[in-house]
């Protein structure tokens, strides 16, 4: 027995002795088949219930062994969602090979596509110098904290380095991490012994624990692209359509030499170490929107030092997520904050995954609980699984309770904060007159989802807002095609899921979003200018500044709307059209009806006078007059707006987007200065015309 342990948890990482599929396990090709539809594949991750549960397993112990069905997460009915079972079955292990050799096999193409380095030189351990033809591709490695990620990593170890490809295994490590990490590292010269060529993040973000995926890049520091990944989804199926399937994943499985594998095992605090170091050096520039260090420190400081006039302090619930890992205690302790954290190790799975709701209330408790013992405790955060993803909680001092925050206000928020400290540095825009946006080259970038305040809280920076189809890899290709035009797009993301995007980053981070609420808190210049100063001024609110002001008086200072949240169970809708354009046709003609007989009411109650139709689809949105159809299988939102003396204002808008994985059509509704009644209003009416049209 060789099997080697984590040394930090002790969890099993693999044994380089055993291969985990032998032809006496084989399965047969049908069942590969029929374990294999049940996969997702999208830009988003390739994904399915991994876990493989026996008789005495343990399940989460908030589903009590049964499923646990929730609008807002991928399921499926089977119990194994919420297995806490560490094996895959032999089935799932044909799947993680094959996902392995298409992955293995694009990294090797773009090797091979590159101009030949004959001769290039590759520094050895130790410091020897050996000469290669040619340089080994490598790969790094990583899992989130769910109980099946070692045996699939184990997998996709072995075909990897069977392949020819190095493997830079970094085991428990948070999504943000290895991204940064894998950006560092391809920026290393090819012959540099920690260059890497792209990621395998093996993951299924915030669904449940028996769930689990993986997510590819390269080394621009997000996931691939809906182009890129979609050849990649046509080579693994092709692979799954072979006769010979599972003779080539034991062939494939079979391919490493067990020194490979041990040598890889016993690496991984190592590239551990560095991840750590390179994500530490990242979340500094984004924190600080500074390329150089010193001007980097010269920030950080200046907020240590605020934070040490006026203490802050902060509650993590990890949630047993790849964040127990990470840098969240050692970069917070840094600049002078007070935490207390729980659930902090790996697989110390508290409540749901998906960072919502009731997962938000242990860290409400605990919030209250400090701010007892400590008045300077305000805030608090709970991230997912892979902690890519974290909402908030912080403590409402008028109410003298903690409450959660809207993912909606978590973002508009973070815009705030980070649209302040761009006009703070003077690299903002300019706003227009009357409020509008100037016509600078500051930008957010958001998808369909996102409430219309943030239209309102960029134009009083002078920004412009630009919208995606729902879909983290959308919002972020948007935003490059917007930089690549000579726009500024410091933050971006989707409001209505929760966390954000800052500028280096390509993906959501809870450190972006803590950050954006440290700086908006206790930033403070030398001149005594602090953000939340910058936000009323540009707003042309003074009366609401205070010197000890808090979250609860920044809340107040936000446009009001009223929004539908996308994790309540009325913001999913069963349907029975499996064809999107037919059902949004049915859904127009419904619509113009409908528009006719209460356009008298929508303008006495709301002042909406006219409407338009907005698709959106991938990285594009735009209007499509009355040919609701042209949205496809993208987003559609109807914008209604009202007459603002000279000018016509967006109010409200009503949206729809029907899932790629499962028979729902997920609405919202938004809507300016309205109450909860008006919102409900609106989404009544939508729902009922949505139903109508799937009937």
């Amino acid at each position: 027995m060789s099997l080697i342990q984590h040394p930090g948890t002790g969890f099993e990482i693999g044994d380089p002795q055993k291969i985990p599929l032998t032809q006496k396990e084989a399965p047969s090709r049908e069942s590969v088949l029929e374990s294999a539809q049940s996969l997702i594949l999208s830009a988003s991750g390739w994904r399915k219930v991994f876990a493989w549960p026996a008789a005495n397993d343990a399940y989460a112990p908030w589903s009590a062994g049964k499923s646990v069905i929730r609008a807002g997460d991928a399921h499926t009915k089977a119990p194994a969602d919420n297995s806490l079972s560490p094996r895959i079955s032999p089935e799932d292990r044909v799947i993680c090979a094959l996902m392995a050799k298409t992955f293995g096999d694009f990294i090797l193409e773009r090797k091979n596509a590159a101009p030949a380095r004959q001769g290039a030189v590759k520094s050895q351990p130790g410091g020897a110098q050996g000469k290669e033809p040619d340089m080994q591709p490598a790969i790094i490695l990583g899992i989130d904290s769910r109980p099946t990620g070692p045996a699939m990593a184990d997998v996709f170890a072995r075909v990897l380095l069977g392949m020819g490809i190095e493997v830079h295994y970094c085991f428990i490590i948070a999504a943000p991490e290895i991204m940064a990490f894998a950006a560092t590292s391809g920026a290393l010269p090819p012959d540099d012994d920690r260059h890497a060529d792209g990621f395998v993040y093996l993951s299924a973000s915030h669904n449940p624990p028996g769930h689990n995926g993986v997510k590819f890049g390269l080394v621009s520091g997000g996931v691939l692209s809906p182009a890129e990944v979609s050849p990649l989804i046509t080579t693994l199926k092709a692979f799954l359509g072979r006769e010979d399937c599972v003779s080539l994943a034991l062939s494939l499985i079979g391919a490493a030499k067990p020194q490979q594998l041990t040598k890889c095992y016993i690496s991984v605090s190592s590239w551990k170490r560095q991840a750590v170091s390179a994500y530490t050096l990242f979340t500094h520039e984004v924190i600080t929107a500074e390329h150089e260090l010193a001007d980097q420190a010269k920030f950080l400081d200046t907020l240590a030092a605020e934070c040490e006039k006026r203490p802050l302090g902060i509650v993590g619930e990890l949630n047993g997520s790849a964040r127990s890992t990470s840098i969240d205690e050692d970069f917070l302790a840094g600049l002078g904050i007070k935490t207390s954290f729980i659930n902090d190790s790996p697989r110390a799975f508290a409540h749901r995954i998906v960072p919502e709701g009731s997962s938000l209330s242990l860290c409400a408790l605990k919030l209250q609980e400090a701010r007892k013992l400590d008045q300077c405790f305000e805030l608090g955060y709970v991230p997912d699984c892979d902690g890519d993803r974290g909402n908030l909680v912080y403590y409402d001092r008028r109410a003298q309770k903690a409450r959660a925050l809207e993912a909606q206000e978590v973002f508009a928020l973070s815009c705030v904060a980070e649209l302040a400290t761009l006009a703070l540095s003077g690299r903002g825009s300019a706003p227009g007159a009357n409020g509008t946006a100037a016509a600078g080259k500051t930008a957010i970038v958001v998808n369909d989802a996102t409430s219309m305040r943030i239209e309102r809280i960029a134009a009083q920076f002078g920004a412009s807002v630009f919208r995606a189809e729902t879909g983290e890899a959308n919002v972020v290709n948007l935003a490059e095609q917007l930089r690549s035009k000579g726009w500024t797009v410091r933050i971006l993301g989707e409001g209505s899921n929760g966390g954000n995007i800052t500028h280096p980053a390509k993906v959501r981070d809870p450190l972006s979003t803590v950050g954006a609420m440290i700086k908006l808190l206790r930033f403070t210049d030398s001149t005594g200018q602090n953000l939340f100063r910058i936000w009323l001024e540009s707003c042309s609110q003074e009366e609401p500044y205070r010197p000890d002001y808090d979250l609860s008086d920044i809340i107040d200072t936000l446009p009001l709307w009223s929004t539908t949240s996308v994790f309540e169970e009325r913001a999913a809708l069963r349907v029975k059209a499996g064809d999107h354009a037919k059902l949004k046709t049915a859904y127009r003609d419904i619509f113009l009806r409908e528009w006719e007989q209460r356009k008298d009411e929508l303008r006495n109650r709301f002042g909406i006078e006219t409407w338009r139709a907005l698709a959106t689809n991938g990285s594009h949105e735009k209007e499509i007059g009355d040919d609701f159809a042209l949205s496809g299988t993208g987003g559609l939102r109807i914008v209604f707006s009202a007459a603002r003396g000279i000018r016509v204002q967006d109010k409200a808008f009503l949206w729809l987007r029907g899932s790629g994985t499962e028979p729902v059509f997920r609405i919202m509704a938004d809507i300016d200065g309205g109450t909860h009644k008006d919102e409900a209003y609106l989404l009544d009416w939508h729902t009922r015309m949505v139903r109508a049209a799937d009937s």
